[in-house]
């Protein structure tokens, strides 16, 4: 069964001379245009192809990668806005449309969003959404504390920053647990912090459990043993400073601060940490 607005395998069944006609089973014929087939392309020959709609509702086939297939989320920008919707760049020569009903603030020209890619049932065509609510899931019971997942952060609120999970779940870290700049967009690997008792998500960066302060610990001790026994990274630092050094956040970074202080490992003061020999 053709896929529309995904990859798949298509068999040439005949060549024209604007391209080729692959079979598209049930769907009819899909055109691969010249440009797009590779020069060794005859008939018979089976084609892994990307398929969409075309302007004109034409099935179309293409060697172009897009920058999300139907059922992922991805950064897109904004390359015009009309009386339908925003179009966005999708990677290949046809720009996706966000419909306004799919829209969950007005988008801008020229602003890049995180966006689900879907089918639409009701037209036919292949869209894009910001509601991702309404595509994703918010309840993880099926993922465990402490396992590490890939993250594209999505949104920023009050409370912190929102993540799609995996590609399918959406969770939420929170001001404290963000030790590192982050930005709309961008993908890094996170860990589930807990799931909650109403089963949503909280993510993390790191975990503050008695090993993982004692490894910053004899971190700490180690940076002042090379640094001549002293270091003016205190408690009072920034936390860009803190997370520069250790990867940590400043909270965490005063935890272990402050447990080195109590076993009587070093000095503190308001500008310098002293190690005691």
């Amino acid at each position: 069964m053709l896929q529309i607005g995904k990859f798949n395998s298509l068999k040439v069944i005949k060549q024209v001379p604007f391209g080729f006609y692959l079979d598209g089973g049930d769907d009819g014929e899909v055109l691969l245009p010249t440009k797009f087939a590779d020069e060794a392309c005859k008939v018979g020959d089976t084609c892994q192809v990307f398929v969409y709609h075309d302007s004109d509702s034409r099935l179309i086939a293409t060697s172009q990668t897009p920058l999300a297939q139907v059922d992922e989320c991805a950064f897109l920008k904004v390359v015009s806005v009309n009386s339908v919707g925003a179009f966005l760049d999708w990677g290949i020569d046809k720009d996706i449309l966000v419909p306004y009903s799919e829209q969950d603030f007005p988008m801008a020209e020229g602003v890049s969003y995180v966006v689900f890619v879907y089918f639409d049932d009701e037209t036919g065509r292949v869209a894009a959404s910001t509601r991702l609510r309404d595509f994703l899931f918010e309840e993880g019971k099926n993922f465990d504390p402490k396992q590490e997942v890939d993250l594209l952060i999505c949104g920023r609120s009050d409370m912190g920053y929102k993540a799609v999970i995996n590609g399918n779940h959406l969770g939420l870290i929170f001001k404290d647990e963000v030790f590192k700049p982050l930005r709309i967009g961008q993908r890094t690997k996170g860990f589930i912090k807990r799931v909650r008792e109403d089963n949503k998500i909280d993510l993390c960066f790191q975990f503050h459990d008695d090993g993982a302060r004692n490894d910053l610990a004899e971190q700490i001790i180690d940076d002042l043993e090379a640094h001549g026994g002293i270091s003016t990274l205190t408690d009072k630092s920034s936390a860009q400073e803190i997370s520069k050094r250790f990867n940590v956040s400043k909270n965490v970074y005063k935890k272990a601060l402050g447990a080195l202080y109590k076993q009587k490992r070093i000095l503190l003061d308001k500008s310098k940490v002293t190690l005691i020999k």
